[in-house]
């Protein structure tokens, strides 16, 4: 294998320093903008809240206990807390995607969790770090509630028992939390005028007593509201919960780029009315509209997601998610609190996973990872999902993947994933998926 040399070292560094520099700076201008980037705040909220659906951050966690079908973990921490807006202090803020009861029923008493994500902001650096908690995680909650699926803990005790779920189970404290309801997704989606996506595959589903029918074909389309709840919630293709978190965290992407848009100006009120009807928030208008100059500011290629890993089991009829409590110590260390891991990073192995019709696509960037002293691994897969830039280890950070993408311009605005699982690799540090969508 080919080695970088010093020089190639030394401008990778020069490259961070200047990365950071440009993290630093903020602009607000006109009420329009502010309007704007008010709601992106709360859509961005929305966004993952509804989107990225399964992982959950910890800190420095210990294993305690695990009961004899492979049952619930629980962690501890000993970390200071974090500090309230709007300080240069690294915050918590609690996404909830909950469900509905039924016609008629209240929309946020004894509702379910569907989605549980935790957002790590810093104000410093002006990055964002998202955590997914998957619904069906095994946990014990707090109050002497018992041995539950985490998604249990709003329908039992609302907001503050998922809080204490949280905080005694994994050790995080929440800052601020937003709540949203499922059918936020629908009216917001339809007020936008849809919402261009790529389908990965056919997407058939019909649940007559849920009142849930998803049709959709594979392809590029854009969905409407109805569409689009459907394609969040299709969880009929082996992978299950991950299948759905991993379109949710698609989605989240393509509603962002609508967010920016300048035709969005437009249907901002409409928006609002929704937010202020499906959305619960501890957060004051003040303290939303300083989320929102932060919103703004966040370069989409310096957001980071990783989805919290574990197994499935089955306990009777009952289908629990079991934590890996290493790979889970890892993920929130990177994610939540930042840790770094010095590496050198030409000695990553490079793995590119392409579909047939990005082979020409993938032997391009492998020609230019070569040309960086990367050794490449190929596989051609027939069925790929969205293309994303995998780190499969700690030690690939989001700085080197921006160094990265100034050297493969291909690789620019392409989604970052952190995947301790490996589930895409080729024997690779960190791997580039190229799919058709």
């Amino acid at each position: 294998m080919k080695i970088a040399n010093n020089h190639q070292q030394e401008e990778y560094k020069t490259l961070l320093n200047q990365i950071r520099k440009e993290r630093q700076g903020t602009s607000t201008s006109n009420f329009a903008k502010f309007l704007f980037t008010f709601v992106l705040a709360v859509f961005f909220a929305v966004i993952c809240v509804i989107i990225i659906e399964n992982t959950i951050l910890l800190d420095r966690i210990s294993f305690e206990q695990a009961d004899d079908s492979g049952g619930f973990f629980k962690f501890s921490r000993n970390k200071k807390d974090f500090q309230i807006p709007f300080s240069p202090k690294k915050q918590n803020i609690l996404l909830l995607g909950i469900d509905s009861n039924g016609d008629g029923s209240d929309l946020w008493e004894g509702t379910r969790s569907d989605t549980i994500m935790v957002v790590n902001i810093d104000p410093r650096t002006r990055t964002v770090k998202a955590i997914s908690i998957p619904r069906d995680s095994k946990v014990f909650l707090p109050e002497n509630k018992g041995v539950s699926k985490i998604n249990s803990a709003h329908a039992i005790g609302g907001v503050n028992l998922v809080k204490k779920t949280l905080k005694e189970t994994f050790g995080i404290k929440i800052d601020h939390y937003i709540i949203i309801h499922d059918e936020a997704v629908e009216h917001i989606v339809d007020a936008l005028g849809g919402i261009p996506i790529y389908v990965e595959k056919p997407m058939k589903y019909h649940d007559w007593a849920g009142r849930l029918h998803i049709d959709l074909n594979k392809g590029n389309t854009v969905l409407n509201g109805k569409q689009a709840v459907g394609y969040l919630r299709y969880r009929k293709d082996g992978l299950g919960d991950i299948g759905r978190t991993q379109r949710q965290q698609w989605f989240i992407r393509s509603l962002f780029e609508k967010m920016k848009s300048l035709d969005t100006i437009t249907k901002l009120p409409d928006v609002l009315n929704i937010c202020k009807t499906y959305i619960k928030t501890d957060m004051s208008l003040y303290e939303l509209s300083q989320y929102a100059g932060f919103v703004k500011g966040v370069d989409e290629n310096k957001i980071e997601i990783a989805t919290l890993p574990g197994a499935p089991n089955q306990k009777g009829y009952i289908s629990y998610w079991i934590l890996d409590p290493k790979k889970t110590q890892e993920v929130i260390d990177r994610m939540i609190y930042r840790d770094k891991v010095e590496a050198d990073f030409s000695r990553f192995k490079a793995g590119i996973m392409y579909s047939p019709l990005k082979e020409k696509e993938a032997m391009i960037i492998q020609e230019q990872l070569k040309e960086l002293g990367f050794e490449v691994n190929m596989l051609k897969i027939t069925h790929l999902s969205h293309t994303r830039f995998v780190a499969n280890k700690n030690e690939v950070t989001i700085d080197f993947y921006n160094w990265l993408q100034k050297k493969v311009p291909e690789l620019n605005k392409v989604q970052f994933v952190y995947d301790p699982t490996e589930n895409f690799s080729v024997g690779s540090d960190f791997t580039v998926v190229l799919a058709e969508g």
